[in-house]
């Protein structure tokens, strides 16, 4: 590369991450073309209906020791947020196989250690995108608190706190009482609160996205609504790419289309474990009674985040491919949950949407080169996309400008499969 000049890159994804590497790139004077067959933020985009927290403490993979063991009664118990569309299952099981193969004490751990480096200091990566920027309105500087029935239900959670003290992350417990003093609208039956300072939320996703992506124009940044097709390699390298529009001549290429770029990665040669864990929430439109800060219910593993539209409620794990309708089933666990956590909650409407986080067999993000090809990898990021995509824009872009992070990204190789 002879320059900032000379390089033109192409981010193919318009959600958190691509338009966090449009910023970075700007910033450090690059040419950038962002492309998605959608527009930024809007309710298509995986990045417009997460829970909105900036989970720094979020290292603990899903497949933690036990799971084969628990997996058929979390399938089958009603009251457990795991489900799966049977006639998927087929499809699935290649993919499963490879993610229960994760679920040992060895990998649990090398996975968590993994997650620590590009989550621990989120809230300040977030604050340095936004920082100047229209975005900035949107965080919010707060306590994210897991929610417990009982002491008992906290030391049974015992392994996934060991990892999070492990990355640094020691909650303030709370019981009895001081539960109700702390967030006065949570259920008498829920006993214990973990709560995590140093955190935050963002407002209102979508618009977040909205605002940062228009700060990326501002930057010179151009963007394109197009679906992406392939990629034309010279002597090796990416030199354009294919899109149901125009073709786009590049030096770089940055793939961070969640989900979707597995199927682009694939025509570079690279076959991706990837999968679609279909999550869903609820919003409540200006619903009064509800949490004051982000709370994770353990009993429904959702987590409840007051936003500007209303209280969101977001989790749930549906295994069902892409093409799929939303089920009822998911959505009738996440209102009965809220009615049993925010017995007092009341609200004029609500709102509900489905979308896929992308979730590698190994539960940790794609960040790096694909070979010596000029197509970096960005995606992957499975619960974590929000968190953590501000960080992974700022290292994908110091990996093109030469403005390299301090971290080590071994764990995050896209050809480690």
């Amino acid at each position: 590369m002879s320059g900032a000049a000379s390089t033109h890159v192409v981010v193919i994804g318009a959600g958190v991450v691509g338009v966090s590497t449009a910023i970075w790139l700007r910033r450090a004077g690059i040419d950038v073309t962002v492309v998605d067959r959608v527009e930024p933020g809007t309710s298509a985009s995986t990045s417009y209906g997460n829970a909105g927290v900036l989970a720094a403490c979020s290292v603990a993979p899903v497949t933690a020791p036990g799971m084969i063991a628990k997996s058929p009664k979390m399938l089958l118990d009603p009251e457990f947020p795991l489900f799966l569309r049977w006639s998927y299952l087929p499809k699935l099981a290649p993919w499963l196989l490879k993610y229960l193969s994760h679920a040992n004490d060895k990998d649990t751990r090398r996975i968590s250690d993994s997650l620590a480096p590009i989550l621990y200091d989120s809230p300040s990566q977030h604050e340095a995108l936004a920082k100047g920027t229209e975005a900035k309105e949107w965080l919010v500087n707060s306590d994210y608190s897991f929610v417990y029935p009982s002491r008992e239900a906290f030391e049974a959670d015992r392994y996934t706190w060991m990892l999070r003290r492990t990355a640094g992350f020691e909650p303030e417990l709370l019981e009895g009482r001081a539960v109700q003093e702390f967030e006065p609208n949570l259920s008498s039956d829920m006993k214990l609160l973990a709560v995590m300072h140093d955190h935050g939320y963002v407002r209102d996703p979508g618009k977040y996205i909205l605002a940062l992506s228009q700060e990326a124009k501002k930057l010179g940044a151009k963007f394109v609504q197009a679906e992406v097709k392939d990629f034309v390699l010279t002597d090796g390298r990416v030199s354009k790419v294919v899109t149901s529009g125009e073709d786009l001549d590049c030096t770089q290429v940055v793939l961070a289309t969640g989900v979707w770029s597995g199927g682009l990665a694939k025509k570079l040669g690279l076959a991706v474990p990837l999968e679609s864990e279909r999550g869903y929430h609820i919003v409540f439109r200006s619903a009064e009674n509800g949490p004051e800060t982000p709370m994770m219910i353990t009993t429904g593993k959702f987590v409840a985040t007051p936003m500007k539209a209303g209280l969101r409620c977001a989790g749930i794990v549906e295994f069902g491919g892409l093409e799929a309708s939303a089920s009822k089933a998911p959505l009738e666990f996440l209102r009965r949950k809220v009615a049993q956590t925010f017995p007092k909650l009341t609200f004029e409407k609500e709102e509900s949407w489905l979308g896929h986080r992308p979730a590698p067999s190994d539960s940790l993000p794609l960040i790096g080169e694909i070979g010596a090809s000029g197509v970096f990898a960005g995606f992957g990021h499975h619960h974590i996309g929000l968190t953590a995509g501000p960080k992974t824009g700022r290292i994908l872009a110091g990996l093109i400008s030469g403005d390299r992070q301090n971290i080590d990204l071994s764990a995050y190789n896209p050809q480690r499969f």
